[in-house]
């Protein structure tokens, strides 16, 4: 049995990764509060949106130090990510605080890649790789941006809108570039499984 098998479900880095997938309704119900303009509640749905984020920090980073990765995680933390951020999308879109097509293409791509990587797990888990990560980042505070009424702090809405504009623009800019990156990844994998299987062992 290999070290990977030995390692248990039941871990922290994989109840937070569960923990974020139960805040995704929650957020929802502060954000939609009081008919979604509501100031305190916006502030709640930050707040909580602001600590699922924190969850997908720290499991991947607890994991990898007690050597606690599996391949629920690999496949449920990216999963989690998506419903956190698409509800984001999706709820910041209803609201008519975020334009249609921006939720669509980032949509697209996390729902595209995510079966893609549920299509290709038979030749081999496709794991998050570094510009993903970075890509994750920068969703999450622009997203965190459109979610916060920072207005009521006596920011300027100019220089709010201006802010999270550009950030916006980054992360569609690294959705994009990070797509391609996994097409080409989970080609490679297929590739060279496929080749192994017609060689066989040496």
């Amino acid at each position: 049995m290999t070290e990977q098998q030995r390692v248990s479900l039941v871990n922290l880095p994989n109840l937070l990764t569960v923990l974020r997938l139960i805040l995704v309704p929650v957020f929802l119900l502060a954000l939609f509060a009081a008919g979604g303009h509501n100031t305190a509640a916006r502030w709640v749905a930050g707040g909580i949106f602001a600590v699922a984020a924190i969850t997908d920090r720290y499991d991947g980073h607890i994991a990898r130090k007690r050597g606690q990765v599996t391949d629920f995680g690999k496949i449920a933390d990216p999963i989690a990510d998506k419903a956190l951020i698409g509800s984001a999308l999706i709820g910041l879109a209803l609201l008519d605080d975020l334009p249609w097509w921006i939720t669509a293409v980032i949509m697209l791509r996390e729902i595209g890649i995510t079966l893609l990587r549920l299509a290709v797990l038979r030749y081999g888990v496709i794991a998050a790789s570094p510009g993903g990560k970075a890509k994750t980042l920068v969703q999450i505070v622009a997203i965190g941006l459109y979610v916060l009424p920072l207005y009521s702090l006596g920011v300027p809405v100019p220089v709010i809108d201006w802010v999270r504009g550009i950030l916006m623009g980054v992360a569609i800019l690294l959705t994009v570039a990070t797509g391609l990156d996994y097409l080409v990844r989970a080609g490679s994998l297929v590739g060279r499984s496929r080749g192994t299987q017609k060689t066989g062992p040496a």
